[in-house]
């Protein structure tokens, strides 16, 4: 842990904070967990807010969108309007770890047994015990502390799964359970992982942004401060991490063609065409030698023992890999945001499997929206360029920044302090490296031929 972390954690445990913020949230827990996060909005320590209802962790009952990758949007962009990433975020970061750290000295939650058994309307031995958890984290008012498990609780149960990223049924299953048993040391750790990703990240925000949170499998656009369009996103395999970058979305390319890297030819293309000389023609690939003129793919050692000197190409199409859409964002990763062929994988609530880019549902909203300063680009427009079949390249008239970041704990304005898994398994990794590096200064501080790389 870095010196300033630790004096961060330290006043938390030898001052009283202010009330502890009253919502957190973990979600992916593993395949098939859901991400959605809820909000609300804080109160004083042992209250429920009354603007986190649970209502406000499911999709609004209006008339359904004309698609369902758009129902799934407008169910996001429905759970909050606060941006995971604005300039704030690393102060208020600050402030989470301050009341965690209050509540940590204060003996933290308690641990509910993992046989325990819960059922509306009828009185438990752990009901109580439920009631004390919900009521540390303020999912239930505290003059609720005792009975049966009624509705309230269950409505309590429903506002923290929601913002923990599971389903908000109300019933308390497994993963409910284990988010719930989570100790607050561990919450504290990810917020001072999450702070210190934060305070190396250099992003130029502007009026109008797009951020990628890895962990929770989501993209925002934001404009003005205010999220404006939310979607699911499939990120990279926990073998194949999605990186976090800052850069510039620079255009649109509809009806994309897809240069398969070269690691993807090498093991994945090669391995197929070993096995079926007719996998490349099957899924209108072509090969093309260094000056894009194309070559048999008979000739090509597809042993995969080599780096090949040879580039693969899919044909644009609705057999394409990154379906009809893609967003340049030019960067030293290589990586980018993108549409697929199989959008039935935006269903899933565990969505870490790409190879590193990031494929959006309902990507060409997100499109209108980036060229929304362009009267040529409407959603129209885009979505009959597609129909032709045609590659098109549109460049933006103002560059729009985006970031990929990493963030396992965050607090948006609204004091909603919120937690996704560590799915790459980076936080902790993280804390060991600046707690050697600490430890190097500590040392160095009282070595006189150091001493001055501790000042």
């Amino acid at each position: 842990m870095s010196k300033r972390h630790a004096v961060i954690i330290a006043v938390g445990l030898l001052t009283s904070a202010s009330a502890l913020a009253q919502t957190e949230i973990t979600g992916q827990a593993g395949p098939k967990s859901n991400t959605l996060s809820g909000t609300s909005s804080a109160a004083p320590s042992g209250t429920v807010p009354t603007a986190a209802s649970p209502a406000h962790a499911a999709a609004p009952k209006t008339a359904a969108p004309a698609s369902i990758a758009e129902s799934r949007s407008a169910a996001a962009l429905a759970l909050t309007h606060e941006p995971t990433y604005d300039e704030g975020t690393a102060q208020r970061i600050k402030d989470a770890a301050l009341s965690y750290s209050d509540l940590a000295v204060r003996g933290g939650w308690p641990t509910i047994p993992a046989d325990a058994k819960f059922a509306l309307g009828i009185q438990g031995a752990n009901d109580d015990l439920l009631r004390k958890r919900l009521i540390l984290s303020g999912d239930l008012a505290a003059d609720k502390a005792s009975g049966a498990f009624d509705q309230d609780l269950t409505d309590g149960v429903k506002r923290f799964q929601a913002r923990h990223g599971l389903a908000p049924t109300g019933m308390m299953t497994p993963r409910t359970l284990a988010a719930m048993n989570v100790p607050v040391q561990k919450r504290i750790k990810q917020l001072e992982a999450s702070l210190e990703r934060l305070e190396n990240t250099n992003f130029g925000f502007g009026p109008r942004y797009v951020v990628v949170n890895i962990p929770a499998a989501f993209a925002e656009a934001v404009e003005n401060d205010v999220v404006v369009r939310r979607y699911r996103v499939i990120v990279g395999k926990t073998e194949k991490p999605s990186p976090t970058l800052t850069a510039q979305i620079t255009g649109v390319v509809l009806n994309p063609t897809w240069t398969v890297p070269s690691s993807i030819a090498k093991t994945e293309i090669s391995a197929h065409m070993r096995k079926d000389p007719t996998y490349l023609s099957r899924m209108h690939m072509e090969v093309l030698d260094g000056h894009d003129s194309p070559i048999d793919p008979h000739s090509v050692d597809w042993s995969g023992t080599h780096t090949p000197n040879f580039t693969v190409r899919q044909q644009n199409g609705t057999f394409n890999a990154l379906g009809a859409v893609k967003i340049d964002m030019p960067n030293s990763y290589s990586v980018y945001m993108h549409d697929t062929n199989q959008r039935n994988l935006f269903s899933d609530d565990y969505r870490f499997d790409s190879h590193g880019c990031s494929r959006v549902d309902n990507v060409r909203d997100l499109a209108a929206w980036l060229l929304k300063d362009q009267p040529k680009w409407t959603r129209a427009a885009i979505d009959a360029d597609i129909a032709t079949g045609q590659h098109q390249e549109v460049a933006m008239a103002k560059k729009v920044p985006v970031a990929w970041i990493y963030l396992t704990a965050w607090m948006t304005r609204d004091q909603t302090i919120q937690f996704r898994n560590d799915i790459y398994n980076q936080d902790e990794q993280l804390l060991e490296a600046t707690a050697e590096e600490a430890a190097f200064f500590s040392n160095a501080g009282n070595h006189p031929l150091t001493a001055h790389m501790a000042q």
